[in-house]
């Protein structure tokens, strides 16, 4: 088969399944973000609240879990899950093996991952509000929510779009790790098409250009993002940002 054939959607080709695949990857990669957001926030109010056990807890997830290689992550998750998940269904009386849906897990285990970056990034896009505006905002009788609505939130969201630029990319590229749950995302359906046509090369480069592809649309948007963050910041405050 000629190569135009090979990358087609005929038959015998495998676009149809490498563009199913890019999908897959964005739809994980987008709710690892989500789950990570959420556990980011929540660590980095626990690291910021100046509680010792609290921010003791917060330092320690956010160092175990950027400090892990995030494949051994993703093994605790699924397999480490479905064995546990496994163990209660015996003890309800179920028999055999539960194992936990791929992408649940590498969501999960990814999104684990991001959320340790997250965090850092949501501490520091707070730490670098100016205190004047907060005690300015105090001073009119803002109360505290809506101090957090009006003043924190839009500003921790455009101090940290550039981070969450990076983590979005990283959690992308972590994502291909996910393949060794059978999960049929991008890598995956790399790595069976090669294996399947013996088109090592092919596919490969095929998978790596479609990752850049994903990572370049990325940073056009989250480019933008920041854009029409600061778009009402005068040219002068942007710099000393």
């Amino acid at each position: 088969m000629t190569t135009l054939e090979l990358l087609g959607f005929g038959q015998n080709g495998w676009g149809a399944l490498l563009l199913v695949a890019t999908l897959m990857t964005l739809a994980v990669t987008a709710t690892a973000l989500l789950i990570g957001a959420v556990l980011g926030t929540v660590v980095a109010i626990a690291k910021l609240s100046g509680n010792l056990l609290l921010v003791s807890l917060g330092n320690i997830y956010t160092t175990v879990f950027r400090g892990v290689p995030e494949l051994l992550i993703i093994y605790l998750i699924y397999f480490g899950g479905s064995s546990a998940v496994t163990a209660v269904g015996q003890w309800m009386g179920y028999e055999g093996f539960l194992g936990l849906p791929s992408f649940a897990a590498g969501a999960l285990a990814v999104g684990i991952i991001s959320g340790s970056y997250q965090a850092e990034v949501y501490r520091g896009a707070y730490l670098a509000i100016a205190k004047g505006e907060l005690e300015a905002a105090s001073a009119i009788g803002m109360n505290r929510m809506l101090r957090l609505r009006r003043v924190v939130m839009p500003q921790v969201l455009r101090f940290a779009i550039p981070g969450l630029g990076n983590v979005w990319q990283l959690t992308l590229k972590d994502s291909a790790l996910i393949s060794v749950t059978g999960l049929a995302e991008l890598m995956r359906t790399s790595q069976v098409a090669a294996g399947s046509t013996r088109q090592y090369f092919l596919f490969y480069i095929v998978g790596g250009i479609l990752y850049l592809v994903l990572t370049s649309l990325s940073d056009r948007l989250f480019n933008r993002a920041e854009r029409r963050a600061n778009r009402s910041m005068p040219a002068a405050a942007m710099g000393q940002a």
